[in-house]
């Protein structure tokens, strides 16, 4: 039977067929193993092309709105937040342009990557809760506020904003009050703050309203004053962990919202609680005031946000409060503030519509933060003396405040004979006490 099989000749085809498939395996693994690198080595080193983005992100909407009455309000409606990124600050910056070229922006949308752990969250509301929002009744701040300007009929608003503990009020403080109110006596005043808002609050403010001038200290209500502005958006991302407060002190930058939103909301004065104010300012509409000038080109070459003068919904209090929420940085100091108008006034100068005029430095800032303390000194010779005699009838003549700058001068003693030594008797209310103190 063996015989058989061995001498068949279809057996022995087949049995040819198995030792030459037997024979080629190691080969095709081989070729097959080849083939297998091959495709990962295109795999590791292919490269993507991306073509146009068929479709725009979408940006946010401004869509009216009616409220109770005839007003008309805008609300932001967005299903996507995107914050603006500048490509290219503007370097020096000008006053007088005819045509102001548009900085380039790039659209990053705000997405997972910006969202922070709840630790942070926590951290933001914790903030926030030691700044006073959200701790009286809803309705609390604009009842107040309204009750306040309808009972007291002023001739002008003043704002100022206090976000620090009422224990670090100090004198300075004090006589910047003292000052509104001895060159405008029939205005009214709201500090914006929570330590003040208090009992202790009002032993301190008590002088005041002893003497018949109006004011009020009111705890701060945000979500009441940067509703229906892009303010609003913002600050319920910040809420909820969203954005990152930055290095910067939260209450810093704040406060710098602060200030644009409640004058967009009332329209007024708003005043740093380091400015003096010298005589009435009454005359003087929608102004910002240059901090420094080029002394080449004669023209600004920036803007200071410690004094703002603006009525009612003034557009461009609107576009300060837009780039304050779509270019928020809390780690630059300045960005939010100072650099923010500046780079605002300087994009939009020239557009029709916006009606405003910006002062130069000798409106409210007479002297710059790095020549401050000079202000504080008494004459040292007749030279020195005369210097004096001719920079404080300069300050007198031309300028209607005159901005302090705390953080270089706070620490810095009032000499008698300095040119801040005659401008505290020629604006202090409270003199004999004061004095002995500042």
């Amino acid at each position: 039977m063996f015989q058989m099989i061995k001498h068949h000749p279809y057996f022995h085809h087949i049995k040819s067929s198995v030792f030459g498939f037997m024979f080629l395996l190691p080969t095709s693994l081989f070729a097959l193993s080849l083939l297998l690198l091959a495709c990962n080595g295109f795999s590791v080193f292919y490269m993507y092309l991306p073509g146009y983005i068929k479709s725009s992100p979408e940006p946010i909407k401004l869509l009216p709105e009616n409220l109770s009455g005839d007003k008309t309000v805008t609300k932001l409606v967005s299903s996507v937040m995107y914050a603006v990124k500048e490509e290219n600050p503007p370097g020096v910056l000008k006053t007088h342009l005819s045509l102001v070229k548009k900085p380039n922006f790039s659209m990053v949308p705000i997405g997972k990557a910006s969202v922070f752990k709840p630790k942070q969250a926590r951290l933001s509301r914790q903030i926030l809760r030691t700044l006073g929002s959200g701790t009286k009744p809803k309705g609390f701040f604009s009842s107040k506020v309204k009750t306040f300007f309808r009972n007291s009929k002023c001739k002008s608003r003043f704002f100022m904003t206090w976000i620090s503990p009422i224990e670090s009020l100090s004198d300075r403080e004090l006589l910047a009050i003292e000052s509104v109110f001895k060159s405008h006596p029939k205005a009214c005043l709201v500090i914006v703050s929570n330590s003040l808002d208090s009992k202790k609050g009002s032993v301190v403010l008590k002088p005041f309203s002893d003497m018949g001038f109006k004011l009020i200290a009111v705890h701060p209500d945000f979500d009441y004053i940067f509703k229906n502005t892009y303010a609003e958006t913002w600050f319920n991302r910040l809420k909820n962990g969203n954005i990152n407060p930055g290095e910067v002190s939260l209450g810093q930058n704040l406060s710098n919202l602060l200030r644009l939103a409640l004058l967009y909301k009332y329209g007024g004065v708003y005043l740093d609680t380091d400015v003096l104010v010298l005589k009435s300012i009454n005359r003087l509409r929608n102004v910002i005031s240059a901090q420094s000038i080029n002394p080449e080109t004669k023209n600004w070459s920036r803007l200071n946000n410690a004094v703002l003068i603006f009525d009612q919904n003034h557009p461009l209090l609107f576009k300060f409060i837009q780039e304050f929420a779509l270019t928020f940085d809390g780690n630059r100091w300045g960005h939010n503030g100072p650099y923010l108008v500046s780079r605002v006034v300087e994009r939009v100068t020239g557009r029709p519509g916006l009606n405003f005029t910006v002062l130069p430095p000798s409106a409210f800032y007479p002297v710059d933060w790095t020549r401050i303390r000079s202000l504080f000194q008494g004459p040292q010779n007749e030279t020195h003396s005369n210097w004096l005699k001719l920079k404080l009838g300069q300050i007198q003549r031309q300028s209607y405040a005159i901005h302090l700058w705390n953080r270089q001068s706070k620490q810095v003693k009032v000499q008698e004979g300095s040119i801040i030594h005659h401008v505290i008797s020629d604006c202090c209310i409270f003199c004999n006490s004061l004095k002995s103190k500042f």
